[in-house]
């Protein structure tokens, strides 16, 4: 994407995408017309157009940075030089970390999936399906090596975490008794456990 930007220095399709998360999480993204995407913003319809093409991009792109950025530090996590144990304990609780900073982007997606076109709600489920594999490619080393036990298959395991980080924006409130560091800290703990031998 091209970096043109308004006074303030911000890129233009930043300020949409800010603008569209706001609304999609006030409003709904049915309840959110274009027109109040770009006057949110302070860019045109064509700025949008140029940038994202439609509406339905927007509500994919809000969604796709997340996973983007999720799949980047699990990355690198996954390649780290520690034991099996560390690097997924290290995943467990980023993973819940990052959805808690992104907890719109992330309300609005599970709310808002069934918008997508087919096409690209199936990009978006090979998406996760990538970080999934990869991040249940760790149990199984660990499985493998003796480290964790193998009494529930790696996908039960993976499904027990991800439907933990799934709900946080139903129940996490940023003025709650818990910060985001130590929710990630008793899930990622929780999964430890469940995989003890």
């Amino acid at each position: 994407m091209a970096r043109t930007t308004d006074g303030s220095g911000t890129p233009v399709p930043q300020r949409l995408l800010a603008a569209a998360t706001r609304l999609f999480a006030e409003r709904g993204y049915d309840r959110t017309s274009v027109q109040e995407i770009v006057e949110a913003a302070g860019v045109t319809k064509g700025a949008l157009y140029h940038y994202f093409g439609s509406k339905e991009d927007l509500l994919q792109e809000v969604y796709s940075r997340v996973l983007r950025l999720q799949q980047e530090r699990l990355d690198a996590f996954a390649d780290a030089d520690a034991p099996v144990e560390d690097r997924l304990r290290d995943a467990a609780a980023d993973v819940v970390v990052t959805t808690i900073e992104n907890l719109d982007d992330a309300s609005i997606f599970f709310r808002s999936m069934h918008h997508l076109s087919p096409e690209k709600h199936k990009q978006v489920r090979s998406e996760r399906r990538r970080y999934h594999e990869r991040f249940r490619a760790l149990i199984e080393e660990g499985q493998r090596a003796g480290v964790f036990s193998s009494a529930t298959p790696a996908d039960l395991v993976v499904d027990y975490h991800f439907g933990s980080v799934h709900h946080l924006s139903t129940w996490y409130r940023p003025d709650g008794p818990l910060t985001p560091q130590q929710v990630a800290d008793h899930l990622a703990d929780l999964l430890l456990r469940a995989l003890r031998p």
